[in-house]
């Protein structure tokens, strides 16, 4: 399947934690969720609602301390989708073979 994104471990991993279920999910949140640094994380998002797929609101209670929170939700009509590709791209093995293949690095010598 084409999607209109590029699709990589780390994508998969957010658009996992977006099929949660959680209802406030925001950046930081997202990035503990998956282990993922916040640094990745929000250029993800920022990517998947750019092509329509994540939606996103400020919070809204501003007795809230600290600083407004983003908070993200996967669109309902790419619900479908998103399944389907955490289910395609966690069955299909992942990349470990680059240490092997690359002596000096932890590989082969």
């Amino acid at each position: 399947m084409s999607y209109p994104f590029r699709v990589t471990d780390a994508t998969v991993d957010v658009v996992e934690a977006l099929l949660s279920g959680d209802e406030e999910l925001y950046g930081l949140k997202i990035a503990k969720m998956t282990g993922r640094p916040s640094g990745s994380v929000v250029p993800i998002l920022m990517r998947l609602e750019g092509c329509g797929w994540v939606l996103s609101e400020w919070e809204q209670d501003n007795a809230a301390r600290g600083p407004r929170r983003r908070f993200y939700r996967l669109h309902a009509d790419h619900a479908g989708e998103a399944a389907s590709l955490v289910r395609e791209k966690k069955k299909a093995p992942r990349k470990i073979m680059t240490a092997i293949l690359r002596p000096g690095l932890g590989g082969a010598r």
